[in-house]
């Protein structure tokens, strides 16, 4: 069931729990369907591919793979930390995503 996505691509993301626990890496895209994330560096994974007109040469290829959106905390602007995600509405009647931990507004 897909699930509200408080995390953007664009975003800098840790990774929370899994085998790449404390690694810090940039949301390439995200999956709402899915309720996943694909985080630039982390969760890499090896693919056998053929040699093909739109691969080029076969072989290992190492590339990333979607990690579940319960899995990754945003990191605080200002303390540099995990944090979650709460929205505001700024005087002007912008609504726009603030970190819980410091109360700081997260521009994209």
């Amino acid at each position: 069931m897909p699930v509200k996505m408080k995390i953007k691509k664009g975003d800098d993301v840790i990774v929370t729990s899994g085998r790449d626990r404390g690694k810090r890496g940039e949301v390439l895209r995200v999956y709402p369907k899915e309720s996943r994330v694909l985080v630039r560096g982390v969760n890499q994974i090896k693919r056998h591919t053929k040699p093909s007109a739109a691969a080029g040469q076969g072989g290992i290829i190492e590339k990333e793979a979607p990690l579940h959106i319960s899995n990754v905390a945003l990191i605080d602007p200002k303390s540099d930390s995990a944090t979650r995600v709460g929205y505001k509405t700024l005087d002007g009647g912008r609504k726009v995503r603030v970190a819980r931990k410091s109360g700081e507004v997260i521009d994209l």
